[in-house]
């Protein structure tokens, strides 16, 4: 029956959040590169036995205030086990299948930042209310018009595989998330995983709603020529080509630090191409 039960491993991925951890005196590791070679034997362990492992990030702020709100005891092994079934219950787990632990962690805090990103942007839209003219719920209206752009956008790249990427500055973050579309010349349309899409969109519609500073770069691979990359401000509500100078600024600068980063090679940078839409947006 050991091997039929699944097992769910929870771990502190930086320094930072494992000092933290040390405050309880249940905790009993003391050095953050050891911890991880003893989470990644403990995983290593699970999977020669075929034991099916999941990994999710143990937040202790979070779980602080779980046990805050669930009246436990926090410098306790129980406690822990309870916070990370918890964690990985909703949602963010990764299933284990022998991968490095540099690479796990990697993956394990792109997602979450995928989703933190996602769940703020979703909360910005909620929070915008219905038009004061014509009384329609503005954040629908303007993931609507969102999913709009992106599918004229992708329309007008055509047939290859299409890498998008977009930054918005929200009132509070800046927010970055991006979309892998191929486009099979023979298919109808570009095939798109539907969680990452709505991640997409429900970020771009933060721009759209609330009229703040975007951006969008769109990176196109074909088979035997360079990848090429396009770009575009996101000005009330429609997509505004940058010129090709514009793009490799854009794309050749850190929009974290301001630091110019050095072009890729083999890529070639162009001015966005108009992106046609059906009709504008009323609520701008």
């Amino acid at each position: 029956m050991r091997r039929e039960v699944p097992c769910t491993v929870g771990v502190l991925a930086d320094a930072h959040d494992f000092a933290a951890m040390r405050d309880y005196r249940s905790f009993a590791f003391d050095d953050h590169p050891a911890y991880l070679r003893h989470v990644e034997d403990l995983l290593g362990s699970f999977a020669k036995d075929r034991l099916h492992t999941t990994v999710v990030l143990f937040d202790p702020e979070e779980y602080a205030r779980y046990c805050t709100d669930e009246g436990i005891d926090p410098d306790s092994p129980l406690s822990r086990s309870r916070y990370t079934a918890t964690a990985a219950a909703r949602g963010g787990a990764l299933v284990y299948t022998g991968q490095p632990i540099d690479d796990l962690l990697s993956r394990l805090i792109d997602d979450t930042v995928r989703r933190a990103t996602w769940e703020y942007a979703a909360t910005v839209l909620a929070g915008t209310g219905p038009c004061a003219d014509c009384g329609q719920d503005i954040g629908k209206a303007s993931f609507d018009r969102a999913a709009h752009l992106v599918t004229r956008l992708l329309e007008a790249a055509g047939p290859g595989g299409h890498h998008l990427v977009c930054s918005v500055t929200a009132p509070e973050e800046q927010l970055f998330v991006t979309l892998a579309a191929d486009h099979d010349p023979a298919g109808p349309a570009a095939r798109l995983d539907p969680v990452a899409y709505a991640e997409f969109i429900t970020v771009l519609a933060v721009a759209v709603a609330l009229d703040r500073p975007a951006g969008v770069v769109l990176r196109t691979r074909t088979p035997g020529a360079p990848d090429r990359l396009y770009g575009w401000t996101v000005r009330r509500s429609s997509f505004v080509p940058l010129s090709e100078a514009g793009v490799f600024s854009a794309y050749c600068t850190d929009a974290r630090t301001g630091e110019p980063v050095p072009p890729e090679p083999g890529t070639e940078y162009h001015a966005g191409f108009p992106v046609p839409t059906d009709d504008p947006d009323p609520h701008h």
